[in-house]
């Protein structure tokens, strides 16, 4: 990533953009952090935050005019923030004021003309640069109060008088020199310019010293003369903060001059200004201002006055999403830990793990005004990874052998249906659906043959991967071979229209073959059921009985790959409605619908992090039940129903509502699932997935394809059963059954293997180990009385055992 790419995706983010409130101030008080420590009666510290910004702090505190009162979002909410009357209030209860260094002095020198808040201001903020300033001023010291709050009420400008003479002191001390009740002229300008000195003519004296119809620049305040500086007279009333931003202004520029830098350059956010903040007010509650009594707020009033400020900011992303909040920041920071990542040359592991545990599934983008899209980051940065070898192995390795294997001989089938010369469709389950519900994939199949107008020819099936995991892991070159296999063997059936079970194989295949025309399942069903009051298909045949009473209550969970498929939530609503199902929405739905943790292949890299994204959506498809009892989930993706079910949560996939098994009850793949209903099941282990892709193409190749069942391989022979810890070490550690198998099998062959003979409670067990792939797995077991092994436990790692020089592993 290039500098200039780095700053283009920060500039997205715009959780650091400040606030509307300080955006509006023309001296940019962080109002923010201000109502924060009044709220928290930190009064001090709040008196701090003003002084840092606001000239003659004491007096300025109490005439602020407070334009940001009219930007305040909580205008919105009950009513905008009464910043004036808190400011009021912390310079009344301070007890300290920051202390504020007189610098040394830079041997430049400044002339300021001049009695209202701009020419007090410039003088303000020059001297606290080093500048020697001179003011003139065209009244006595005691008439200036008046001409700074002439607009405050006469029974608190007298309090105001001591402020202003203690903010006085403080000039006299930071070295400004004061000349009063000067008849001012512009040969003092002159006279000025004649020493080299830095000019500033305030706003009250410009009709008197300015000469000449051209005005100043509105960005510099620079005249026509180089060094003398104007601000002219504001239309409209006085502001004493306006006034006090062209007295800043002013300073800024001389300053600027003094060091010979460009007067212009960097200055678009000077005074009031626009920001790009987003913040999100729609579950604010409306809630009034404290009324500002006659003598100002009470300790305890300013308290609950500022604690009505909303703290602006936007995280809308980091608030919907775990894998942001994981982190602790937001994406503009993330942003610049990849950048940092790729900078170095090994990379750090934390960041790595961050780069790979992004579901990629676009909600930020969805939800941040700007359109930020951390999946797309982070898809880039992994190629990076992979490009310049730094990827960790580890991170997609089993989902990508996982896609290797659904991609092989034991599970691809590309045929017609069974006597049939050529396809009018070509259905495409994908290979999570086949892993997961093989059964559903022989029901749906079985049903659009039957189903769809059979004058058109028939209905062909493909189970393949559509490659989403080579693309996840960012391997373009894996993914770029699996849809050449997918396009060539979808050409060889005669390039039919796809009708894609899987939203995921839908965006993937859409994107990757645009030649094709590809429709996903719900929207054929939905399309045939349009055209009919009764259910009929074409007039061919019927829907199933639904497995769930009329008026069940469902919540409806969109797959996160749907996001920009409109057409497609709406057909599984129209389905839904057809089964007379009452569909509740969670919290985030359609178009900002949650990843279930698979996406990315975020639970491969981070499981931990993964379990709790799943558990997170688990839990808010629970609390869309509201005060009723939790009702049960539905969705359309066989990876988001098992990641969900992984939770604990009660949910169903689609196609056990539309097209059930002739009993409605556990269905059966490998093992029997518990529970009465269809979503009552939990997910099938990563051995049982692997086992349902192989025994459904044994299945359906023999009538299809008219091949014979295929031949096991010898370590299929090998007689194990495992012990409940052992199935869940497998699980955990993602080691299948097939691997250990492989091992056993190895041993057999002369292998070897170790054997306990301490007196420990594994007394008597052994230990072999294979490596049949870049793995090394271990497995301790038992040989059982009939030649079968009972499995205690296993393991795995990379690092590689070489056998010693006598021979012996």
């Amino acid at each position: 990533m290039e500098q200039a790419e780095l700053r283009s995706w920060e500039a997205r983010c715009t959780q650091e953009e400040p606030p509307r409130c300080r955006a509006a101030c023309p001296l940019h008080v962080d109002v923010r952090e201000f109502c924060t420590r009044m709220a928290d009666g930190k009064v001090d510290q709040a008196w701090a935050t003003l002084c840092r910004s606001l000239p003659l702090p004491s007096v300025m505190a109490r005439i602020c005019d407070a334009p940001c009162k009219n930007a305040c979002l909580r205008g919105e909410a009950g009513g905008a923030v009464e910043v004036g009357a808190l400011e009021r209030a912390c310079a009344d209860g301070a007890s300290r004021t920051p202390v504020l260094p007189v610098p040394p002095s830079k041997g430049r020198t400044a002339t300021v003309f001049g009695s209202d808040m701009a020419a007090l201001t410039a003088v303000w903020d020059l001297s606290r640069k080093g500048v020697e300033v001179v003011l003139y001023c065209p009244c006595s010291t005691a008439e200036l109060p008046s001409r700074l709050y002439g607009h405050v009420a006469p029974e608190l400008a007298a309090d105001l008088q001591q402020h202003f003479e203690k903010e006085l002191g403080t000039l006299n001390r930071q070295g400004v020199v004061l000349h009063e009740q000067d008849a001012l002229s512009a040969e003092m300008v002159d006279a000025a310019m004649a020493e080299g000195r830095a000019v500033f003519i305030a706003p009250d004296v410009y009709h008197l010293l300015h000469g000449g119809d051209v005005p100043p620049d509105q960005v510099t305040l620079g005249t026509v003369r180089s060094g003398v500086f104007a601000a002219m007279p504001l239309s409209g009333p006085a502001s004493p903060v306006q006034l006090a931003a062209l007295g800043r202004r002013a300073a800024i520029s001389m300053d600027r001059l003094f060091q010979n830098a460009s007067l212009a350059a960097g200055r678009e956010r000077e005074g009031v200004f626009e920001t790009r903040l987003f913040t999100n007010i729609a579950k604010v509650a409306p809630e009034p201002p404290v009324p500002v009594p006659a003598e100002g707020y009470s300790p305890a009033q300013a308290t609950e006055e500022a604690a009505r400020c909303l703290q602006c900011e936007c995280m809308e992303c980091v608030k919907n999403c775990a894998y942001l909040a994981e982190y602790g920041s937001y994406p503009k920071q993330y942003t610049r830990r990849i950048y940092n990542n790729e900078s170095i040359v090994m990379g750090t592991r934390q960041a790595n793990t961050m780069i790979n545990s992004c579901m990629m599934c676009g909600l930020c983008a969805s939800l941040c005004p700007e359109g930020f899209d951390m999946g797309a980051l982070c898809l880039q940065s992994r190629r990076g990874m992979v490009k310049r070898g730094k990827m960790p192995p580890s991170a997609h390795e089993f989902a990508l052998r996982d896609m290797q294997f659904a991609n092989g001989d034991d599970c691809v089938i590309a045929s017609h249906a069974p006597g049939t010369s050529a396809s009018a469709w070509l259905f495409f389950p994908g290979c999570q659906l086949t892993a997961s519900m093989p059964d559903a994939v022989e029901r749906t199949w079985q049903w659009l043959r039957e189903s769809l107008p059979a004058d058109k020819g028939g209905v062909g099936l493909l189970l393949h991967c559509c490659g989403a995991p080579a693309h996840w892991a960012g391997r373009p070159d894996m993914h770029a071979a699996v849809v050449k296999e997918v396009r060539g063997r979808w050409e060889k059936l005669g390039s039919p229209p796809i009708i894609a079970a899987c939203p995921t194989c839908t965006d993937m295949l859409r994107k990757a073959m645009p030649q094709a025309v590809i429709t996903t399942l719900w929207e054929v069903l939905a399309d045939t059921l349009a055209a009919s009051s009764d259910n009929t298909i074409y007039g061919n045949t019927t829907l199933p009985a639904s497995p769930v009473p009329h008026g069940t209550e469902l919540v409806l969970h969109d797959p996160c790959n749907t996001r920009d498929d409109a057409a497609l939530r709406s057909a599984v609503r129209t389905l839904l409605a057809k089964r007379s199902i009452t569909v509740k929405e969670p919290e985030l739905t359609g178009e900002h619908t949650e990843c279930c943790g698979f996406g990315g292949l975020s639970e491969s890299a981070n499981p931990d992090l993964g379990s709790k994204i799943r558990d997170g959506r688990a839990a808010r498809l629970s609390a869309a039940s509201g005060d009723g009892p939790v009702a049960d989930a539905v969705t359309y993706c066989a990876m988001c129903r098992d990641m969900l079910a992984k939770s604990g949560k009660r949910i169903m996939h689609l196609l056990d509502l539309l097209l059930p098994p002739a009993e409605a009850q556990a269905r059966v793949c490998c093992g029997p699932r518990q529970g009465a209903l269809p979503y009552a099941g939990p997910a099938p282990s990563y051995s049982e997935r692997r086992e349902n892709r192989i025994r459904l193409r044994e299945r359906l190749v023999p009538e299809c394809q008219g091949e014979t069942a295929r031949t096991p391989a010898p370590w299929e022979n090998v007689r194990v059963s495992y012990t409940d810890e052992a199935r869940k070490t497998m699980e955990s550690r993602r080691i299948l059954d097939s691997d250990v198998r492989k091992v056993l099998f190895h041993m057999e062959q002369g292998g070897g293997w170790l054997e306990n003979v301490s007196d420990s409670a594994s007394k008597g067990r052994r230990l072999a180990m294979f490596r049949p792939t870049i793995v090394t797995y271990w497995v301790e077991f038992t040989l059982e009385g009939d030649g079968a092994y009972r499995v205690h436990n296993t393991w795995c790692h990379r690092m590689r055992i070489f056998p010693s020089k006598q021979g012996a592993a």
